[in-house]
Order: C-alpha cells, then sequence, then structure tokens
C-alpha cells in the first residue's frame, strides 16, 4: 500500500512506553512509522520506565513548554535495604542491609515526603551543569554538586507486597526524581532503598488509559495510525476560547495584540485563551495589560 508523507500533521499521541529502550528511541520508531521528521517528546521517561509519554507532532511541537510543566502520577516498585549509585536497580550496589523496618515505620517515613520537598538531582540525570550532563559526567565517575530544588509531592501511599518491597502511588509536580524519592525514604528509614520499577500512569490529562505502544502501531495500517494523533487543540481543552474573524485572525497570525474592548470580551488579568477562526484552532494568547487598555497577546502560534 502507498503511503504520502503527512506533512501537515499536528497533533499529539500518547504512547505507552515500554521497558528498556529510550525515550529518544520510542521518537525514532515514530518518525519511521509516520514518515515525519518534526516529532518530539515531553516529559523524559528512563529506558527502566514505562508508561505515559506524550508525542507531539508537527506544529504541535510549540506545545512542549505547556506540558512540560504539567503534573504526573507513578506507580513504583521500592526495594528496601539496597543502595546503588543511580538510585535504582540497574546500578552498582554501594551497601546492602539486612535490618529491615516494619511496615508501619515504612508507611510513617513516606508520608513525611508528602508536601513541598527539596531534591538533590541524581547524577545519573540529564540535568546539565557546566554544559555537561550529569549522567556523561558520572559515567566518568565523577560528581559534582548539585543545588536541591524544590518539587511538590500531592500526595504518596505505600502497599506492603514482601518485608523488602513496596509499591507506591505518588502523583506530584514536574520535576519530581521517583528514584529519588525512593533513595530518600530509605535514608529516611536507614536501611537504603533503590527504585526496582516505575510506570507513569499519568502526565497532566493523559491517563494509562488513553496512550498506545509501538508495537501496536507498527501493526496497523497508515490511516490507523493517524487516527491516533488527536488535535493540539485537546491539550488546551480546559482553556476558554475565542473565535474571531478574517480581520482579526490576520492579526493574531502576524503577533498583533487584540484589545478586548474591540472583542466584547473581559478575560481576567493574565488569563491564556484559546484563539480560533473558522472552526480552527490557530493560536493561544495571554492577558496583557497595554497603554490602551487589556488585550489578548498571542504567545503561540499553530497554524502558518
Amino acid at each position: 500500500m502507498s503511503k504520502k508523507k503527512p506533512s501537515t500533521v499536528t497533533g499529539v499521541l500518547v504512547i505507552n512506553k515500554h521497558s528498556g529502550v529510550t525515550s529518544h528511541k520510542i521518537v525514532s520508531s515514530l518518525r519511521r512509522l509516520y514518515d515525519m521528521s518534526a516529532i518530539g517528546h515531553t516529559g523524559t521517561l528512563d529506558p527502566l520506565a514505562t508508561g505515559v509519554l506524550p508525542v507531539l507532532f508537527g506544529r504541535a511541537v510549540k506545545a512542549a513548554d505547556f506540558l512540560l510543566c504539567e503534573d504526573k502520577r507513578y506507580t513504583a516498585e521500592m526495594r528496601l535495604g539496597v543502595t546503588t549509585d543511580t538510585e535504582d536497580i540497574t546500578g552498582e550496589v554501594l551497601e546492602r542491609c539486612g535490618a529491615l523496618p516494619d511496615e508501619r515505620e515504612v508507611m510513617s517515613a513516606v508520608g513525611k515526603f508528602v508536601g513541598e520537598i527539596y531534591q538533590t538531582p541524581p547524577m545519573y540525570s540529564a540535568i546539565k551543569v557546566g554544559g555537561r550532563k550529569l549522567c556523561d559526567l558520572a559515567r566518568e565517575k565523577k560528581e559534582v554538586e548539585r543545588a536541591p530544588r524544590k518539587v511538590t509531592v500531592y500526595s504518596a501511599d505505600a502497599e506492603k507486597i514482601s518485608d523488602d518491597l513496596y509499591r507506591l502511588d505518588v502523583s506530584c509536580s514536574k520535576g519530581t526524581y521517583i528514584r529519588t524519592l525512593c533513595a530518600d525514604i530509605g535514608k529516611e528509614l536507614g536501611c537504603g532503598a533503590v527504585m526496582e520499577s516505575l510506570c507513569r500512569t499519568r502526565s497532566g490529562r493523559f491517563e494509562l488509559c488513553d496512550a498506545v505502544t509501538v508495537e501496536e502501531i507498527e501493526k496497523m495500517d497508515f490511516a490507523e495510525r493517524l487516527r491516533l494523533v488527536r488535535p493540539v487543540e485537546s491539550l488546551f481543552e480546559e482553556l476558554a476560547s475565542i473565535d474571531v474573524n478574517d480581520f482579526y485572525a490576520k492579526l493574531v497570525k502576524g503577533g498583533t495584540e487584540l484589545y478586548q474592548s474591540k472583542l466584547n470580551t473581559s478575560f481576567p488579568d493574565g488569563a491564556t485563551v484559546r484563539i480560533r477562526h473558522k472552526g480552527e484552532f490557530i493560536a493561544l494568547a495571554r492577558e496583557q495589560k497595554f497603554a490602551d487598555g487589556s488585550a489578548l497577546k498571542p504567545i503561540k502560534l499553530f497554524v502558518l
């Protein structure tokens, strides 16, 4: 069957990433399957991890900054009594501890990490210090100082599987490292802990039940693959919208602000709004104050 390169496809595809591959590898596979170069992912998952990985196509790539800020939810398995250099089960074992806490102590320790907390990013991460990724430095057996970062753990529940293995269910803000959370809980307990498995069950509005695997996509014909790509507007469904005429649409595409007094709108201070034209989502705009009054200033254009 012949296929036409979908050069105009714009939207989001929710992938259920499988374990053992990088997020970059997932994107490479989708470039081949969709015959497109303009593809990017949001919110990297480690090779060990599985679960929700939103992938953006075409002009939807411009929405990446918005998705990176969204909250996440994970399930993880935490192994007690082990400490590794990567904070997960794949790393080099640094210490073992045979004296394990009881279930009550573990539950109490997990509860101490709910709320605003500070995490020191692990050396095995993609964060750059001095222009170099920490993981590259770690592979050279180098360790550098990292500033702790404030993150928010909205909820964290633990379920005992065995004396040394617990399942965690964590809702958190962007930038939260679950393997660091496991390691910090292990420190709190005095026995050490590592992350043994990880699944991201939610990223922003997207749930695991929304996701499809690369293996499933490979079995589809080209038309079926295209139908999986959701409209870029679906990323912003919770935002208010306004439909504009041809004149205002031209101004939006040129980056010109639209004054609310002319639009007969009254969006509040700092509100982000979807701009639509003839039934098509064309841009995001944000309310700003100008010398002549309140206006909607385009901040992201999604059409040419």
